[in-house]
């Protein structure tokens, strides 16, 4: 990432900012392979959100789902980058904040988890 340039513009500084974060959303996509798995997760439940007919509140529900899981996903990723450059041989401190960074996805997925049973079990059981 480049220095801030002083002569930029508020909208070309802005700009430049989304570059840098879609650069960044691009290397999580071709490169993690959890956020890979979480992205067909959350292809998969889009999916089944119009097959099932789910409301306007569900989506809500669902889309702040999906984007917890993906922003933590991503924050642990970026902290786990981090750690490797800053401590590259293993340690058992290194290590422990890599689990605690790990633990908030846990936490995001168990929400999601929960939100999909609370939409989808009704409405599969009205299928069976």
């Amino acid at each position: 990432m480049a220095m801030k340039n002083s002569q930029d513009s508020f909208l070309k500084g802005r700009l430049r900012s989304f570059r840098y974060a879609f650069k960044g959303l691009w290397i999580l996509v071709r490169t993690e392979h959890s956020i890979i798995v979480q992205l067909g997760v959350a292809i998969l439940m889009t999916f089944a959100g119009f097959w099932l007919n789910i409301s306007s509140i569900e989506w809500i529900a669902q889309i702040l789902a999906i984007g917890l899981v993906l922003v933590s996903e991503s924050l642990n990723t970026a902290i786990e980058k981090m750690c490797d450059f800053v401590h590259p041989e293993f340690s058992d401190r290194i290590g422990r904040i890599k689990d605690i960074a790990a633990g908030g996805v846990i936490f995001a997925a168990i929400t999601a988890i929960a939100i999909g049973f609370v939409i989808y079990l009704p409405k599969l059981l009205e299928l069976v």
